[in-house]
């Protein structure tokens, strides 16, 4: 156990060289690698640049666009002078504790990938290992940060925090009293360092261009994928189609002669949850299912290999998470903690009972939520997973030869239940 923490806490060099050249024919992209000149807790000052990859024994670096443009076809990529993670300048590391790791850089990212879509409202995003693990709009910054910690607080320990809007002290003392590991954001408040001061090792990265990170809706860029020997697969990143009520289509498709078509209409409600949900699903590793209920996550279930599972993991993730914020409002306590100190007769089973009993009332919060597929559903089996829970409307991508099958679920189910396609697939960048 000591090596292994003697291992995450050594600041690793790296032997990636300062400048990096793509060429794509005769057009040519010229990377510069990025350092920051941190001072360190015996007054010395460190330039390095990543910690670590994405492990502790991985050397990395990271490279900022800064020459050259790329038009490939009809598509234009994006050009140098628009950086956001890659291009942070020491100055807008506010409180920095140890050097960024990789993990930390690309939680950032896959934040800013979601918030993009929700910039024009209060949002916060709380990222895990590149996955969303709560994402809301809200009234204030303060109301959606707490609205995302609370769809699961279990995950967001030791999390990154993305924000659309300057953080006010509010915020701060709410982020103050969980344990995270960055927290990104416009700007800060007068006395709001102060207060995250109190987590020592909180990586604060202030991003003002997060101010017009809608343009970077239509921004494409280059996505690399290595391969084990060495190859490389290059594809250009996705943009999500799906911005308002006029680009949702209404679920009907014909099999065998017979036409099938969702009977009940959504709400405006379920219509902006959709919106939402899809928006937050381009964060979400594929083959997902979310559900998402008032512009919040109730349960995101990420990169599973069948869709019926993710459904059903989602399901079960949103009781655990919902037995949990229970328990921590009634006692200030984790559910599991709260077991544990009945097992050693330190508290009355009556605790626990309140607590599962309100749970299952409550079906976990999920009744009205809408649920999220980021693809089709090749059978019926996921829809009705969310049916029996509560659901109140679908939206998927659409396209299976057994669409028909989605639909007769939804209108067997009582009350009815709206489903509407995209006709997109929504991946993670």
């Amino acid at each position: 156990m000591t090596d292994l923490k003697k291992m995450y806490s050594a600041l690793l060099g790296d032997s990636f060289p300062l400048e990096m050249t793509i060429s794509f024919g005769d057009q040519t992209l010229v990377y510069r690698k990025k350092t920051w000149k941190i001072p360190m807790a015996d007054g010395t000052i460190d330039e390095r640049g990543l910690r670590y990859g994405e492990n502790p024994d991985q050397e990395a670096a990271l490279y900022e666009l800064v020459n050259g443009n790329l038009v490939l076809g009809a598509c234009q990529y994006i050009a140098p002078g628009n950086g956001l993670v890659s291009s942070i300048p020491v100055e807008d590391m506010l409180q920095v504790g140890k050097h960024p790791g990789k993990i930390n850089l690309t939680d950032v990212d896959n934040g800013l990938n979601i918030i993009k879509y929700l910039i024009d409202r209060p949002a916060a995003v709380i990222l895990k290992h590149n996955n969303p693990c709560g994402a809301a709009i809200g009234a204030s910054v303060a109301d959606a940060y707490n609205r995302a910690n609370r769809c699961d607080r279990i995950a967001a320990f030791g999390g990154a925090v993305v924000a659309s809007r300057p953080l006010d002290r509010e915020c701060a003392e709410l982020m103050a009293e969980n344990y995270l590991e960055v927290v990104c954001a416009p700007d800060f408040e007068e006395g709001v360092l102060d207060i995250l001061a109190r987590r020592k090792n909180l990586r604060v990265i202030r991003m003002a261009g997060i101010a017009r990170l809608a343009e970077f809706e239509h921004y494409r860029f280059v996505d690399f994928k290595s391969l084990i020997d060495g190859g490389i697969i290059v594809q250009q990143s996705a943009v999500n189609t799906i911005r308002s009520a006029a680009d949702l289509k209404a679920a009907a498709t014909t099999y065998k002669g017979v036409e099938y078509r969702c009977e009940r209409a959504p709400s405006t409600r379920e219509i902006e949850d959709m919106l939402f949900g899809w928006a937050i699903e381009h964060g979400v590793t594929s083959n997902s299912v979310i559900y998402v209920k008032d512009g919040c996550t109730t349960a995101i279930g990420a990169g599973e290999q069948d869709r019926v599972g993710v459904a059903e993991i989602a399901v079960h993730k949103a009781y655990a998470k919902y037995a949990d914020i229970t328990c921590f409002d009634a006692h200030r306590l984790p559910y599991v903690d709260l077991v544990a100190e009945i097992e050693r007769g330190q508290r009355d089973k009556a605790d626990k009972e309140a607590i599962d009993a309100k749970v299952k009332a409550d079906r976990a919060g999920l009744p009205g939520s809408v649920m999220i597929s980021d693809a089709f559903f090749p059978f019926r089996d996921a829809a009705d997973v969310g049916i029996r829970e509560g659901v109140s409307a679908i939206l998927q991508a659409g396209g299976s030869i057994r669409d028909f099958e989605s639909i007769q679920a939804c209108n067997e189910a009582d009350p009815q239940v709206a489903m509407m396609f995209t006709g997109q697939r929504s991946f993670k960048h």
